[in-house]
């Protein structure tokens, strides 16, 4: 099992991102590494392409309040999609063929 994560306190932290913005960039990301290389070797390839999103959605942020619009705006679409994965709604956009429904009573061969 890795080693336990102990985060600097909330003081340290708003410290390192007012003084030090990229030092708590390098922190987010390698403790994104260590959660990624702690699970599963099956789910590695995908959530390091979501972390790989996301650190690309952030690279567009002006500033940290346009970071988190974006992060927002990303989540709300995630949260849209799996709602409709739920209710079975993403089967309806993948046809894309007419369906012609089979008459029972015609003899076709």
């Amino acid at each position: 099992m890795a080693d336990p994560i102990t985060l600097p306190s909330f003081e340290e932290l708003m410290a390192m991102a007012k003084e030090h913005p990229e030092q708590l960039s390098q922190l987010r990301h390698e403790l994104c590494e260590r959660y990624i290389a702690s699970c599963s070797s099956d789910m590695q390839p995908r959530l390091q392409a979501q972390q790989s999103h996301i650190e690309r959605l952030l690279e567009r942020a002006s500033n940290p309040i346009h970071a988190n619009v974006l992060l927002r705006q990303e989540l709300h679409k995630q949260i849209v999609k799996f709602s409709q994965a739920l209710n079975g709604e993403n089967d309806r956009s993948l046809r894309t063929a007419d369906i012609i429904p089979f008459n029972r009573h015609s003899h076709w061969r």
